[in-house]
C-alpha cells in the first residue's frame, strides 16, 4: 500500500474541499461573514428553486447552531467519506449497478457512469432528466445528478453512509468536479488501484491522513494552554492503530477466548501474533481448568466484542475475520457467518460522527467480501456515533406507549427520562457514560406505540422525528449498558488538564482515582464493560505500570 500518496492526497483534498464547499456557499450569499436574508429566495439577482431555498435554510440554521468554520469543515469531510466510499465500492465491483462512478475499467478517470448513461438501472433515476442534460450538452451537470442519484442510490443498503440526499451538504457538492484536478480526479489518479483491492484498511488511513492538519492546529492550542472542546476531542486523541497491534489486540482476546475453550481447533496456527500461554502453578491451572469450561460451552454468535473508542474501525474489521475463522471452524457457511457477525457479534462507539462513518462502512465492506447479498437493506450493524439527548423535545413522550397499561407506561417514560438525562452532553464524555441497564425491549415498544390521533396540535408537531431520535438513542444505551465477552480498543490519551470544563469536572466525579489521563479512565470504564471472565485489550502507554499517580489503577487492575 503506497501510504506516501494516500497521506498526500488526503490531506490535500481536505484543504480543497474545505475551500470548494466555501465557495459553493458563497454562490447562495453565505459566507464566515454572514449569510444575509435566512429565508431568502433570491441570491445576486437569481431566483432559488424550492429546494434550493429549503437546503439554504437549513444549511443557515446549521450555521447558526455550530458556526461557519465548523460547518464548511463538516461538509467537506462528509463529501470526502462518500467518495472514499463510492470509489471503494467500485474497485471491488461492490456497486449494485456494477458501473464505475469515477472511472473506467482501465482505471482512467473516465467515469462509466456516464458513457453508460443511457443503458444506467439506477433506483430513483429520472430519464427525462437525464434527457434534458444530453440535449443541453451540459456534462457537469448530468454527472452531478448522476453522483447525487448514487448516493441516494445506496441509501437503503448504507443508510448510515449514505444519508437520504435532498439536505443542505448536496447544495455544497463542489463544483468542476469533472475535470483532472478536481479532488476526484485526483483521488482516482494519484491512489493506485490495487491499494483499494480488498484492503478496507485503506479507510483508515485516509481518514487518519485527512484529519492530520486539523490535530496539528488542535496540539498548537494546547501549547498555548487553551482547553479543548468537544468538537476537537476526536483530533486530540485518536490515531490509528497500525495493522500489527490489531493483529496481537485481537488475536490475544477474542482468538483466546474461543482457542481455550475450543482447544481442539487449529486456528492459532494462522495468528502471527497469538502468544502461548506461560507454564502456571497448578492451583492457578486448576482456576482456569474451570474458566475454560465458561467458554467452552460458548457458541461462535454468544461472542459479543466492541470496541468502545473505534474511530474508523480498525480493529473491528480484523475482528470481524477472526470470528469469521472461528465460526468456520464451528461448521457455518461465509454467507450465514457474515449474516450473524453483524446481528450477534460486532459492537462499536464513537463521539465522532464521521469516523463513525467509516467505521459503520467499513464493517459493512467487510462482510460484504463474504457474503455478496449483504447489502440488500436487510442487515443490521450495531457501530454507533455516541448522540447527545439535548435537542429531545420531551413533551412529545406522553404521545408514546398507547395501548401500554399504566404501570408498563410509567416505567418506561421514567427509564426513557434517565436515559435522556445520562446522555445529555453525551459528546462531551463518550463511551466513559455510565448508563444503567433499563428494559430496552420495554423501551422499545413505548417509542413504537406512538398516538397522535385526535391530538393534533403545534405541540404534536414532530413526533415522528423525536421517535427516530429516541430509537437511535436506545440503542446507544443499550450497547452502552451491555457486558461483552472482548474488549479491545485504543483508547485516547490526553492530560485531563488540557480538557474542556465538563469533560475535566466529569472525570474528578465518576473516576476519582483515575484521573491522571483519559486513557486511565478509559481502560477503568471498559473493565466494567466486560464479563468477569472476558478478555480487555488495550493499547495505552506503558507509564501506568510505575508511576506513582497511576498507582490506583494499577491496584485496581491487579485486584
Amino acid at each position: 500500500m503506497n501510504k506516501g500518496a494516500i497521506q498526500r492526497f488526503a490531506i490535500w483534498a481536505r484543504t480543497e474541499l474545505i475551500a470548494q464547499v466555501s465557495q459553493r456557499a458563497y454562490q447562495y450569499g453565505i459566507t464566515k461573514d454572514g449569510y444575509g436574508e435566512q429565508n431568502a429566495v433570491t441570491v445576486g439577482g437569481r431566483a432559488l428553486t424550492t429546494d434550493e431555498q429549503r437546503q439554504r435554510k437549513e444549511l443557515v440554521d446549521q450555521i447558526r447552531s455550530k458556526g461557519y468554520t465548523q460547518v464548511m469543515e463538516e461538509v467537506a469531510y462528509t463529501w470526502f467519506n462518500r467518495f472514499i466510499a463510492l470509489r471503494f465500492m467500485e474497485v471491488n465491483n461492490y456497486l449494485p449497478s456494477h458501473i464505475r462512478v469515477f472511472s473506467d475499467s482501465t482505471g482512467a478517470f473516465k467515469p462509466e457512469i456516464l458513457s453508460d448513461v443511457l443503458h444506467l438501472d439506477l433506483p430513483g433515476l429520472n430519464r427525462e432528466k437525464v434527457a434534458e442534460y444530453i440535449e443541453s450538452n451540459d456534462t457537469e451537470g448530468l454527472y452531478r445528478y448522476l453522483l447525487l442519484t448514487q448516493c441516494n442510490a445506496l441509501n437503503d443498503p448504507l443508510p448510515c453512509m449514505f444519508e437520504e440526499m435532498g439536505g443542505y451538504t448536496e447544495l455544497l457538492l463542489p463544483n468542476n468536479i469533472l475535470k483532472q484536478d478536481s479532488v476526484l480526479g485526483h483521488m482516482v489518479a494519484d491512489i493506485p488501484e490495487e491499494d483499494w483491492q480488498n484492503a478496507v484498511q485503506i479507510i483508515g488511513w485516509l481518514y487518519q491522513y485527512y484529519n492530520t492538519e486539523l490535530k496539528d492546529d488542535t496540539f498548537a492550542l494546547l501549547k498555548k494552554n487553551v482547553k479543548i472542546t468537544k468538537e476537537r476531542i476526536p483530533s486530540a486523541t485518536q490515531l490509528f492503530t497500525p495493522d500489527w497491534i490489531v493483529r496481537y489486540m485481537v488475536e490475544n482476546s477474542l482468538g483466546r477466548l474461543w482457542v481455550e475453550g475450543h482447544p481442539e481447533c487449529d486456528l492459532k496456527e494462522n495468528w502471527k501474533y497469538y502468544l502461548e500461554e506461560a507454564q502456571q502453578e497448578p492451583e492457578v491451572q486448576a482456576k482456569l481448568a474451570e474458566i475454560r469450561k465458561e467458554y467452552a460451552a460458548l457458541n461462535p454468535e454468544d461472542i459479543k466484542l466492541i470496541d468502545p473508542c473505534m474511530g474508523s474501525g480498525h480493529i473491528l474489521v480484523y475482528a470481524f475475520d477472526v470470528l469469521m475463522q472461528i465460526y468456520e471452524s464451528a461448521g457455518y457457511s461465509q454467507r450465514d457467518a457474515a449474516k450473524s457477525i453483524l446481528e450477534n457479534n460486532i459492537y462499536g462507539l464513537d463521539i465522532d460522527d464521521r469516523a463513525y462513518q467509516l467505521a459503520y462502512f467499513a464493517v459493512m465492506m467487510k462482510a460484504r467480501q463474504y457474503n455478496r447479498r449483504i447489502l440488500n437493506g436487510e442487515n443490521t450493524c450495531h457501530v454507533y456515533a455516541i448522540q447527545e439527548s439535548n435537542s429531545i423535545n420531551r413533551a412529545h413522550l406522553k404521545y408514546f406507549g398507547a395501548g401500554m397499561d399504566d404501570i408498563e407506561k410509567n416505567a418506561a417514560k421514567m427509564q426513557l427520562e434517565g436515559l435522556l438525562d445520562t446522555l445529555t452532553d453525551a459528546k462531551e464524555y463518550g463511551s466513559i457514560l455510565n448508563v444503567e441497564s433499563y428494559n430496552w425491549e420495554l423501551l422499545r415498544r413505548f417509542v413504537a406505540a406512538e398516538d397522535t390521533d385526535g391530538q393534533i396540535s403545534m405541540d404534536s408537531v414532530g413526533v415522528e422525528e423525536t421517535a427516530e431520535q429516541l430509537n437511535r438513542l436506545i440503542d446507544i444505551g443499550e450497547t452502552m449498558a451491555r457486558k461483552y465477552w472482548v474488549t479491545v480498543t485504543n483508547p485516547p490519551y490526553a492530560g485531563m488538564s488540557k480538557m474542556n470544563a465538563k469533560l475535566n469536572n466529569f472525570v474528578q466525579d465518576k473516576y476519582a482515582d483515575y484521573k491522571s489521563d483519559m486513557f486511565s479512565a478509559f481502560v477503568v470504564k471498559c473493565s466494567t464493560m466486560t464479563l468477569t471472565n472476558g478478555f480487555c485489550a488495550f493499547l495505552t502507554p506503558y507509564v501506568w505500570m510505575f508511576i506513582q499517580s497511576y498507582e490506583k489503577m494499577r491496584n485496581y487492575l491487579y485486584n
